[in-house]
């Protein structure tokens, strides 16, 4: 399908309850509303933008997501499964070139069995890759989101990958923490990708019970591991879940410190209390010889919901300092507002940070639930916060944080994230001052179609990945 300056609106008044309508409900709520995944590839060219876009902005605000094709049993569907849908907007001079979705995988590929990377998507060593959790090498895309096919690091991947790989801008490295269910079952992969696209580091990590690593982090000095509470489970296997992952009370929980140069022998395993964390925000090594990790912190996920992460907990910002010579973690707590999501200002990366910026989630009825709301700016710092509030029935997913390129102060950036708007059923593409989050979007941009919530992106300048 393609639309040229045009925005389209599916709404069915007749399913309209009140001022937020209930659209495609579904026995299962991560298929429903704006978790229901859209059917058509689209392409939209000029697309109609209030405020003006920073010309600085050249390149594509890129996003990630299942979109489930063929409808599985909705009381087994679990919201990490689907093929991978990518959504893209193409920025410069000052205006929004164009829109496209594009499956990850093409048709005959999808038709195969074989599904598309779901969770992530952003540039690296000259390419644009789309990358999932727990497993299948990235996708490498081209640059209007046309899929090339795997891309196994110029043959050099021997095993999984992950969706949250954690970039070293000193060395140019991608650094992350693999698992893969069920080819791995005592161990997790720790991998180094070069700045050349290809890997030089592959090291083993033993660790019982198969646990679900979501993400990792890294300073100048060690790799974070987290090695907490949600692991394979045999009986929701045998429940018939194809996600065979639940809460483990009974396990305890660690972090673990990789030196960097190390082996599996030099990890440092430090207890923490029970709980989950999905994404940390960023990490770095103290004056005082401790790593200091903010995290988006879970008392407690996956006990009750087989298809989802929020129907049992949600999640704080909090702080961990892990100590390696007593093996001690220190939790405080930062914000007690359910939030996700976490990014930072790039250029702060593995050194000491002071802002974070994240999404809140909230909650609603089954089927209108808009599990994004404000972004939250918080100053670790201080403990202040100051938040982006979008209007009744409207929410920003992750907040993407883009330097100023005449930026001095940390929190010099723009915020790029997509706003869903239940009262409309339409998305658009905001853009926000970091530096003034509070205040009026710099930009939004209509979206010709709805972008369900997914779960990660990145902004892609043409400085890191030209145009095909």
């Amino acid at each position: 399908m393609v639309l040229n300056g045009a925005v389209t609106d599916t709404l069915d008044p007749a399913a309209a309850t009140g001022d937020l309508p209930i659209r495609r409900p579904n026995d299962n709520p991560y298929l429903a509303g704006n978790l229901a995944p859209v059917t058509d590839e689209v392409t939209a060219f000029d697309l109609p933008t209030n405020g003006q876009i920073p010309a600085e902005l050249e390149g594509r605000w890129l996003r990630n997501g299942p979109n489930p094709e063929a409808m599985a049993d909705p009381s087994k569907h679990h919201w990490f499964l689907g093929n991978g849908m990518v959504h893209g907007v193409r920025l410069r001079g000052g205006n929004a070139e164009w829109y496209r979705n594009r499956f990850v995988l093409g048709a005959a590929e999808r038709a195969g069995g074989m599904s598309g990377p779901n969770t992530n998507v952003g540039g690296f060593a000259g390419t644009t890759w789309a990358m999932v959790e727990a497993g299948n090498p990235p996708v490498e895309l081209g640059y209007e989101l046309d899929s090339k096919g795997p891309n196994r690091f110029n043959g050099t991947l021997d095993g999984p990958f992950t969706a949250h790989p954690k970039y070293d801008p000193t060395t140019g490295e991608l650094h992350s923490m693999n698992y893969h269910w069920p080819d791995l079952v005592d161990h997790v992969n720790y991998t180094v990708v070069g700045g050349d696209g290809r890997v030089t580091k592959n090291l083993a990590i033993p660790v019982n019970d198969m646990p679900m690593m979501h993400d990792m982090s890294l300073t100048e000095k060690y790799a974070v591991i987290y090695d907490l509470s949600v692991t394979v489970n045999f009986d929701v296997l045998a429940a018939g879940f194809a996600f065979p992952f639940k809460w483990d009370a009974d396990r305890p929980c660690r972090v673990g410190l990789l030196p960097r140069d190390g082996t599996d022998d030099d990890v440092i395993w430090c207890d923490v209390d029970p709980c989950y964390v999905f994404h940390p925000l960023n990490a770095f090594d103290a004056a005082d010889g401790t790593v200091v990790v903010d995290v988006c912190r879970y008392d407690a996920i996956m006990v009750d919901d087989r298809l989802g992460p929020f129907g049992d907990n949600l999640a704080t910002f909090d702080r961990w300092v892990i100590d390696p010579t007593t093996k001690r973690v220190t939790e405080t707590r930062l914000d007690d507002r359910p939030q996700e999501f976490p990014r930072h200002n790039p250029n702060f990366g593995l050194r000491q940070h002071r802002f974070g910026y994240t999404s809140e989630v909230t909650t609603g009825d089954t089927y209108n639930r808009n599990i994004h709301g404000a972004i939250i700016k918080i100053d670790t710092d201080t403990g202040s916060t100051e938040t982006h509030e979008f209007g009744h029935g409207r929410g920003g997913a992750e907040p993407v944080f883009v330097p100023k390129a005449d930026g001095v102060s940390e929190d010099a950036g723009w915020i790029l994230t997509v706003v869903y708007d239940a009262t409309t059923d339409q998305s658009e593409l905001h853009i926000l001052d970091a530096e003034d989050i509070s205040g009026p979007e710099v930009a939004s941009i209509a979206l010709p179609q709805r972008v369900p919530f997914g779960f990660h992106g990145n902004w892609v300048p043409d400085t890191s990945v030209a145009p095909d």
